[in-house]
């Protein structure tokens, strides 16, 4: 087998090509459209305009996503904190921690030494005397101020009258 010599010389790989002025035109194909994935730029900071014009009673929409939650500039210096209602199983555990109050005490003993309360303590005396006032009502205990002498052998009498007239439904 004869074996050709090896040159530097380029010949011609492959086929040659038609002159461009004898060839055809190739299809044309349809364009395909890209897909795009998101919106375009600035879309954020440059909300659709179309949309505001074709319905002007429309309130504008914000169309950046996020928090509207205003962020306060000034920090106050007192927090506020929230205070967790305990639950009580009974009332008289409510009562109990009512008459245990250190701060009901000391309010109390303001009012009775006269010293003038603030918006805030008078509210707060007030919505815990109208509880207790409740629940002793409730419990079926009454202020010895207001009690007479004889109401010890009434309150026997009418023991099973009040065990009737309890509603369950408020202790759930």
């Amino acid at each position: 087998m004869p074996r050709k010599k090896k040159s530097r010389k380029i010949g011609q790989i492959g086929t040659p090509l038609a002159p461009k002025t004898n060839r055809k035109p190739a299809p044309a194909s349809p364009k395909r459209n890209k897909k795009t994935l998101g919106k375009p730029a600035g879309t954020r900071n440059n909300p659709e305009q179309t949309n505001s014009q074709s319905k002007p009673n429309k309130t504008v929409k914000d169309p950046r996503v996020g928090s509207k939650k205003p962020i306060p500039l000034i920090v106050d210096n007192k927090p506020k904190a929230k205070v967790a209602k305990p639950k009580f199983f009974s009332p008289a555990q409510e009562l109990e921690s009512i008459e245990q109050n250190e701060r009901f005490a000391l309010l109390l003993e303001k009012l009775d030494s006269d010293v003038a309360l603030t918006r805030d303590e008078k509210a707060f005396v007030n919505k815990l005397t109208a509880r207790h006032q409740e629940l002793c009502d409730l419990l079926g205990i009454a202020d010895e101020d207001d009690s007479p002498e004889n109401s010890e052998s009434s309150a026997e009498n009418d023991l099973y009258e009040q065990f009737e007239s309890i509603d369950i439904n408020k202790f759930k």
